[in-house]
């Protein structure tokens, strides 16, 4: 297992691992140190656990001990951190259910020894079950190992901001952001529970051990704020700097704005590599308002870039090595060049070289949902299609469960009169016509409710045939476009199952079908739904897969709806003119029912897809811009996958 990095500068022990799956592994070894010790000793172990999609890998590699490693965890005593209230233990939202479903059930924890809060009570009962609940945590000596995650708004448990150091199990009222957050989940905001019952802050720092564990850039920013500045109320997590043996357990993109990440010479001495140099020096031009070759000396010296200046100096020196690598990926022709290249456009910088001619590419795009190809890169699809290349898409998931019921109503009710206008209706069956099904369970659908196969069967094809009209606005005949429908989608809610053995099959089939030259892939680790990123280890694996077997094309990773790649870190940036954007803009709206507002926005952006994608693309050619190098309308970027 690869060793943790541990971080400086923070005020509590931080480490970092380059995956979410590593740092999930390191924790659950963590577990199984203690477990074994105390096992062999004939005593328990008493664990607080948390919910969400955090923890997920952690428990799934317990299960994977438990069941290969022979962990024995009958002795283990477990309680959790919340629940949110009024919750029928029954329901698919409630923690009691998803806990079973996700850990206990495959586990020998004894059901006695399961703690969990109890959404069923009646008002006059919780002030009487909270204090109980504390002191049944005391009736075992305590808790050993507490794991926890953290809320946008900096919470621990359901510690909302405002929660004092000393507060105890109690009844909480959700912040309108935890709510908003929890909002997906709940298929819509106005689903969600105003209340929950949750350990307090003086509860959780009274465990012995505490892992807290945060994984994703939209982590970033409140694990720079609860890790580096002073404790406060308005962060619970940041109280664990109190605690005498707390663990901050990072993947590399949570740990992003961290000052020994973000800034790493502000904290000691560096070993200036070429892509340290190339984000010191982006980083400072943006901050002083240069561009990269008005820097002079004073900046660097101003800015903690003194050791840099000494050893690659003078700034002009510096800024102009980095203006020159950073002109190196505008790439108009991201597939290269297919025509004959005229004498006057012969800059080399720019990826153009007179007589530059090359065969036409094929290019395949791999789009976890039916709308992240033309929302993230439809740019660069409309120029590759321009440019004489093949260009074939990959749907890898329906993103059914991304289609509200309106929609469903909508288009079985076109079917329906579609039938009766023009054919008679040879569909009734015993149970009905497929119309009759889909209203009858519709109509009795509680909020919330998973949807029956027949709902899902519409959302998908709903979302399908938005995705024909998407790639077809680019310019992609249907016959280019693959729907994979990978397996681990398969689940009808927002928690999917890990990647499927098959997946991969089916990834690694394609691509040698296909033999593309280049590869496009959502490598960003943002989706707040997981989808991204299990997708992108499944065309991970695939593709070390058929390099093996002699297949070897460019892989570049692009970012979905939530976030941009870095400055530094662009690899290309694909140039776009109005015209391009705003047929990039036509292709999103195909996606209709995905328009105006969609089912899963993710977190508080209100922003439709395409205005984020827009606003974006803008912002990545006015940052390029501000640094000194070409002004464009707006810029597509990508970085290279390396194996590595």
């Amino acid at each position: 297992m690869t060793a943790p990095q541990t971080l400086p500068h923070t005020r509590t022990r931080t480490v970092k691992f380059p995956t979410a799956a590593v740092a999930a592994r390191y924790v659950a070894k963590e577990i199984d140190k203690l477990v074994r010790a105390r096992n062999a000793a004939g005593k328990p172990t008493v664990l607080g656990l948390a919910t969400g999609s955090t923890p997920v890998g952690l428990y799934r590699e317990l299960i994977r001990m438990h069941k290969e490693e022979g962990l024995d965890l009958s002795r283990v005593v477990t309680f959790n951190l919340d629940e949110y209230y009024p919750m029928p233990k029954e329901s698919q939202h409630s923690y009691f259910r998803w806990m079973h479903e996700t850990l206990f059930g495959h586990v020998n924890i004894k059901w006695e020894n399961i703690h969990i809060p109890d959404g069923t009570l009646k008002p006059e009962e919780v002030d009487a079950a909270c204090a109980e609940y504390e002191e049944k945590i005391k009736s075992f000596g305590g808790i050993d190992i507490q794991i926890l995650g953290i809320g946008r708004t900096g919470h621990i448990a359901f510690n909302e901001p405002g929660s004092p150091q000393n507060s105890r199990t109690r009844l909480v009222t959700l912040d309108s952001i935890t709510r908003r957050d929890a909002a997906d989940g709940f298929f819509g905001e106005k689903n969600v529970p105003h209340h929950a019952l949750t350990m307090g802050v003086s509860s959780i720092l009274e465990a012995r051990r505490i892992f807290l564990m945060a994984f994703g850039e939209h982590k970033a920013g409140i694990v720079y704020k609860a890790l580096e500045q002073a404790p406060t109320e308005v962060i619970s997590a940041s109280f664990l700097q109190d605690h005498k043996d707390a663990t901050i357990v990072l993947d590399e993109a949570a740990a992003a704005e961290l000052t020994a990440i973000k800034r790493p010479w502000e904290v000691g001495p560096c070993q200036w590599a070429p892509e340290l140099v190339r984000k010191a020096v982006v980083t400072l031009a943006l901050t002083v308002k240069k561009g990269l070759q008005k820097l002079n000396d004073d900046d660097f010296r101003d800015h903690h870039l003194y050791e840099l200046l000494r050893e690659k100096g003078p700034a002009e020196q510096i800024g102009e090595a980095v203006f020159l690598d950073r002109m190196e990926t505008i790439k108009p022709y991201p597939a290269g060049r297919v025509a004959p290249v005229s004498s006057v456009d012969g800059d080399p910088r720019l990826g153009r070289r007179k007589g530059d001619i090359q065969a036409p590419k094929t290019v395949l795009v791999f789009s976890p949902h039916p709308d992240d190809d033309v929302i993230s890169m439809g740019g660069t699809i409309i120029r590759l299609v321009e440019q004489g290349h093949k260009v074939h898409i990959a749907y890898m998931t329906s993103g059914n469960v991304a289609v509200f019921d309106h929609d469903a109503r909508r288009f079985v009710d076109f079917v329906d009169e579609f039938v009766q206008s023009f054919g008679s209706a040879t569909e009734q069956t015993s149970a009905g016509t497929i119309k009759e099904r889909v209203y009858q369970f519709l109509d009795a659908k509680k909020p919330g409710e998973l949807d029956s196969a027949d709902v899902l069967k519409v959302k998908a094809v709903i979302r399908t045939t938005e995705a024909r009209a998407g790639a077809l606005a680019c310019g992609i005949p249907p016959e280019q476009l693959e729907f994979m429908n990978l397996r681990f989608y398969h689940t009808g809610a927002k928690t999917k199952n890990p990647i499927h053995p098959q997946d991969i099959e089916d990834v690694v089939e394609l691509l040698k079908r296909l033999n593309p030259h280049q590869v496009y892939v959502a490598g960003e680790l943002s989706d707040p739904h997981g989808t991204h990123r299990v997708c992108a280890e499944a065309i991970y694996a695939a593709t070390r897969r058929v390099r093996a077997e002699g297949f070897d094309p460019d892989v570049w990773l692009y970012k979905g709806a939530w976030e941009e790649w870095e400055p530094h870190e662009i690899e290309m940036a694909v140039p776009l003119s109005p015209e391009v954007l705003e047929r990039k803009k036509q292709a999103i709206f195909r996606h209709q029912s995905q328009k105006d507002k969609a089912m899963f926005p993710g977190g508080t952006d209100r922003r439709e897809f395409w205005q984020r994608a827009e606003q974006r693309n803008i912002a990545t050619a006015r940052t390029y811009d501000a640094l000194g190098l070409p002004e464009y309308y707006a810029l597509e970027a990508f970085v290279k996958w390396s194996d590595e």
